[in-house]
């Protein structure tokens, strides 16, 4: 049996995806896949055990079904923190080897998915760095394109980790850093000794959320065409310039949600027409009729919020860079796009498979 552990440089980075994608992928070359997430950060109840969501989701994907507690032996709520915080945490690695020990039984290959980074939880010993030593585990680290990439944190890890580090993926590439990386970066690091195994291009549809989950994100209510809040929204933008200018930016965004003013029927009006996903009003201030009447009309969903249109602004792009893998259109868009781009065959040489 091997065992490989999943893990980023930041939260929210791609590592359900890529776990998910090694999965499948193991699973149809005829391998025993198992699986398990030693610390959660997404607490849900099954019954009465403790779980994490995202451990729960993945199991359910790969046709698995695990007791939640061994699944994810740490997850960390309110509680916990307290107790961790208090000193009281010598037993949580002792308590993740006895899962780990049993869900890899008769396994032949063990995948590990981490919380976070790679140094998150280490005040108490459960980070992804001491995790992969303690486990035994070879390890993929994925950096996602954040303004920049961590490729000083790749490298500080291949000297922490040496020969466990396989190598890195780096995710959610725009087409407008692909000289630089290519150029730069790539070499660099694997100068350093830290393999690329894929670069994931950017893709709308994988930072995408549905209208109706985007309305409770916000905190607020759709008010009109509910019945269409199953669309998806990929970006956005703000509606406080003058129309003409809107106009030209929106014709280039498609699937884009308007976050406009209550009381700029104009603009409201040009989004409408222009066939926008959903328009976000802010200020908590209604449309006229005409708004209301055109927007059930034509099928577009408004949502209806408290907050100003810069704080909704800066929640929206806090949102769409963090949408869960949840649906299954991006399970398998997602899944195909990094299995066509992931070194399968230097992973499983790694891997000694």
């Amino acid at each position: 049996m091997v065992s490989l552990y999943i893990g980023s440089t930041s939260g929210y980075s791609g590592k359900n995806l890529i776990t998910m994608s090694l999965a499948l992928y193991f699973q149809k070359e005829g391998y025993k896949v198992g699986y398990m997430k030693p610390v959660g950060a997404m607490p849900k109840k099954v019954g009465d055990k403790l779980g994490d969501e995202d451990a729960l989701f993945m199991q359910e994907i790969l046709g698995l079904s695990e007791d939640p507690e061994k699944l994810t032996p740490v997850v960390v709520d309110h509680d916990f923190k307290i107790q961790a915080f208090s000193g009281k945490c010598e037993n949580l690695l002792q308590k993740i080897k006895e899962a780990y020990a049993l869900l890899s039984k008769d396994k032949d290959i063990m995948l590990v998915s981490g919380s976070g980074s790679m140094y998150s939880g280490r005040y108490c010993n459960v980070d992804g760095v001491n995790l992969v030593k303690e486990l035994d585990c070879k390890s993929i680290v994925i950096d996602r394109y954040d303004k920049e990439l961590n490729y000083d944190y790749l490298a500080v890890l291949k000297d922490e980790l040496k020969d466990r580090l396989i190598g890195c993926v780096l995710n959610d590439i725009p087409p407008s850093f692909n000289e630089e990386l290519n150029k730069m970066i790539v070499p660099f690091l694997e100068s350093k000794g830290v393999k690329v195994l894929g670069i994931i291009p950017r893709d709308p549809l994988m930072g995408a959320i549905k209208i109706s989950d985007l309305a409770k994100r916000l905190g607020g209510r759709i008010i009109v065409a509910n019945e269409k809040a199953d669309k998806v929204v990929e970006n956005f933008l703000i509606g406080t310039m003058q129309v003409e200018n809107f106009m030209t930016h929106f014709k280039k965004n498609p699937r884009a949600a308007v976050i406009v003013g209550g009381d700029r029927s104009d603009v409201q009006l040009v989004a409408l027409e222009g066939n926008c996903q959903c328009l976000v009003l802010t200020g908590n201030l209604y449309p006229n009729d005409i708004i209301m009447t055109r927007a059930e009309v034509l099928g577009v969903p408004i949502i209806l919020v408290r907050d100003d249109t810069y704080a909704v602004a800066q929640k929206m792009d806090a949102i769409l860079s963090r949408v869960k893998l949840r649906d299954v259109i991006k399970v398998q868009h997602g899944t195909k796009l990094v299995s066509s781009l992931l070194d399968f065959d230097y992973i499983k040489k790694q891997l000694g498979l």
